[in-house]
This record gives C-alpha cells, sequence and structure tokens, in this order.
C-alpha cells in the first residue's frame, strides 16, 4: 500500500515537473513553485503515511524558502557593488611623490610649519658625508645621524670619552662631574659656568620637562639632599658626565640608578 502511494506520488510529480526536473534525487526550486501542494496530498493520501506526506510538504516549503533567500542574497550584492562603484581615493593634501623625493607644502591652511635651526640642518644633512665622530656618538645615543650636528661638541666628548673620576679634578688625568660640565661649556659654548654641581643648578634656569630639554641644557641629581651630581644633556633622552664608577661617558636618564634621583633639567642662558 505505501509502495503504491509512493510510485503515484513521484508520477505525478515526473510528470508534471519534467524529466529534467526530477525532485527525487535533487529538487529544482526555481519549478517546484508550480506544484499545487493539494494535489500532491491527494496523491499522497492514497498510500503514503502521514509522514510521508509531511516529508513532502516540508520539501516545498524549503524549496520555496531557499529561492526567496537566493534572490535576496543576489540583490545585496548587487547594491553591494554600487557602493563600491562609487567610492573613490582620497590623497592627502600638499603632498608630491616624485622618484627619490617627497615634497611637502608647509603653507598648509590654518597653520604654517616652522623649522628651527637644527631641523633646517636636518634637512640639508648629506648622510654620505657624514664625520665618522657623527656615526660614533649617534649609535652612542640611538639617535639618526642627522641629529649629530654639533661636531665640536662630539669632538670634546671624545677626547674626555674615558677620563676617569676624581673628587675635585680638572684635568685628562681625572675629573670629577661639575669639572666636566665647566669644561665643555668653556670649549663647546664658550661660557664660564660655577664650579660645583649646586652652584651651577641654582645659577641655571628651570626647564619644565623632560621633553623641553634641548642639547646643551643641564641635568642634575641627587641622592636626597643638595645637588651633587650633573651632566649635560645630548639627546633622546641621553647625557655625557662624568661618572663616578666609569669615567666621562653617556648614559640615559630613564636607567634604574639615574631615574629616581633626576632632580631636573636646567637651561645656561647668561
Amino acid at each position: 500500500m505505501v509502495v503504491c502511494g509512493f510510485v503515484k506520488v513521484h508520477y505525478f510529480l515526473l510528470v508534471y515537473l519534467g524529466n529534467e526536473n526530477q525532485i527525487f534525487p535533487h529538487c529544482c526550486c526555481k519549478k517546484i513553485g508550480k506544484v499545487n501542494l493539494v494535489e500532491i496530498v491527494l496523491f499522497a493520501a492514497m498510500g503514503l503515511r502521514w509522514w510521508t506526506v509531511l516529508s513532502v510538504l516540508v520539501l516545498a516549503t524549503s524549496c520555496r524558502n531557499i529561492r526567496n533567500a537566493t534572490s535576496k542574497d543576489v540583490a545585496s550584492r548587487k547594491n553591494a557593488k554600487a557602493v563600491v562603484k562609487n567610492t573613490s581615493p582620497k590623497f592627502l593634501e600638499n603632498i608630491q611623490l616624485q622618484p627619490g623625493t617627497v615634497q611637502t607644502n608647509t603653507n598648509h591652511k590654518g597653520y604654517q610649519t616652522t623649522y628651527t635651526a637644527a631641523d633646517k640642518a636636518m634637512l640639508g644633512f648629506d648622510i654620505e658625508k657624514a664625520n665618522w665622530l657623527q656615526i660614533r656618538y649617534a649609535i652612542y645615543t640611538d639617535a639618526s645621524v642627522e641629529r649629530m650636528q654639533n661636531l665640536p661638541l662630539l669632538q670634546q666628548i671624545h677626547t674626555w670619552w674615558g677620563t676617569k673620576y676624581c673628587m675635585g679634578g680638572n684635568t685628562v688625568s681625572c675629573i670629577d662631574c661639575s669639572g666636566f660640565t665647566t669644561a665643555i661649556f668653556r670649549d663647546v659654548y664658550g661660557k664660564q659656568l660655577p664650579r660645583t654641581a649646586q652652584e651651577q643648578f641654582d645659577a641655571a634656569e628651570r626647564v619644565e620637562a623632560v621633553s623641553d630639554l634641548r642639547e646643551g641644557d643641564l641635568v642634575f641629581f641627587s641622592n636626597g639632599g643638595r645637588i651633587n651630581h650633573v651632566g649635560v644633556y645630548l639627546t633622546n633622552n641621553k647625557f655625557v658626565h662624568a661618572s663616578t664608577s666609569m669615567g666621562v661617558t653617556i648614559s640615559d636618564l630613564n636607567e634604574r640608578y639615574w631615574a629616581p634621583r633626576f632632580r631636573g633639567g636646567r637651561r645656561w642662558v647668561r
């Protein structure tokens, strides 16, 4: 009885939909909408059990849902393509690219870029003509070679490099921290500093923040009381000084030893 009913339904669908669109073993969703569900039920009722009829109904409904979902997906893809076509690339203003160069117009609307003397020197710097001292101390300071513009300062640092520390020393045999800063300011900047670190601290003008420090500023340290150490700021948080343990060397303000002892920077403007 069940087999007979199944054959009748299958035969009806084959005749109604066509041989190329057999619902078994695959479903042609674009034509299943033509099937009269009432006719399917009537034929199925002739011999199929209730769950077989239910399966046919679910099959027809699911195919119709798939067809609707497919049409919506196609429509959404068309809309997405339309959005992509309407977009156009945007470029940064006032930038011109040429082989090997990048040119910028500094006169932007509403503001104007200004350059310091050090910036201008960097812009015109030819790295192929860099002095060996510039390369050496660029490595020591973790900075670019272009920033090493003060050759007299680099030459003095190299002259004193490694000189051992001694309290009250003021010669190439041994020197203390304030004696070293006094020698640097005399030979590089042509200025006379007071002899002790505390006197230099008191006489110079305060620099508010580490980010405001410039090459040639003085940086001061203490163990909690009076100022007992001083160095000359270079760049990139690095300073040169006469260390009690290493002699004349370059250190970093963020190092474990120096960071908690740092008491600020001062600028000699006299």
